[in-house]
Formats: C-alpha cells, structure tokens, sequence
C-alpha cells in the first residue's frame, strides 16, 4: 500500500512514527514534490492488533535491511532472535473453537495467530475459553 499526493500523484515517503502514547500510534507521511503532509493516527485496539502480529512500522532504514521487501519500512530496525524450526504447536478446545467461529471470517485467520502467539507467549499449549478470555481482555476488545 503506497499513500500517493493528490495534487502531485507522487507517492508520499515516511517521515516520522511517534510512540504508541496511551495505545495510539502516529504516522506522519510528506510529499517530496510539494511538502504536503498526512498523519494517520491509530486507536488503541489497531495498535495492539498490529503489534500482536508481530508488525512493526518503522524509518526507511530498516528497508535497506529487507533487500527487495516491499515492505521493509513495516521490519522491526533491530535484530530480532532467529526461531528455530516451527514454533510450538497449540491446541484449542472445542469451546474455543466454537468462540473463535463467531469471529467473522476475514479477520478469523488474523485472530488465530494473534491468539495463539497471546498462548504460547503465556507458556500454554492450549487455547481455551480461559486464554481466550485473558486475549480479550489483553486486547481490550
């Protein structure tokens, strides 16, 4: 996704992110052609949402890391430890899944991980209604 000035139909470049300050997240976007500038400000979930997955927004230097990415910017600037094999696989009990099944389906993958890593984060090799709760209220949904 490229964010394109309007009156230049130049692709904007990233200028700053601040801080998740109190859950919200600012982007600041410019045009190189005439200065124009846009923020794009998260809501407390979004950022959580985001950061659940693994996802980092960050500087331009992290692309030149990302080789032919497109999307190096979204790489976490430090080194991240490398994972061994495949992580830890969870379970969910059938209560779970039927909690999980009320999600709606183009965000359901999405949950999936964001609870699973939620799980394996805590030490549990299952998710259950008890998990799913402590998501829930983790992400503040």
């Amino acid at each position: 996704m490229k964010f394109l000035c309007v009156p230049c139909d130049s692709p904007m470049k990233l200028q700053t992110v601040g801080p998740p300050d109190g859950g919200s997240l600012s982007v600041v976007y410019s045009c190189p052609e005439c200065g124009y500038e846009m923020a794009m400000l998260t809501n407390p979930y979004e950022t959580q949402l985001v950061q659940s997955l693994g996802v980092r927004i960050g500087p331009a230097e992290a692309s030149a890391k990302a080789g032919k990415c497109p999307f190096g910017a979204m790489l976490p600037a430090v080194e991240e430890p490398v994972q061994t094999g495949d992580p830890m696989p969870v379970r969910w009990t059938a209560a779970a899944e039927a909690r999980l099944a009320n999600i709606p389906s183009f965000v359901r993958p999405m949950a999936k991980t964001g609870i699973e890593k939620f799980a394996r984060e805590r030490g549990s090799a299952e998710v259950d209604e008890e998990i799913l709760d402590a998501a829930r209220e983790f992400f503040g949904m």
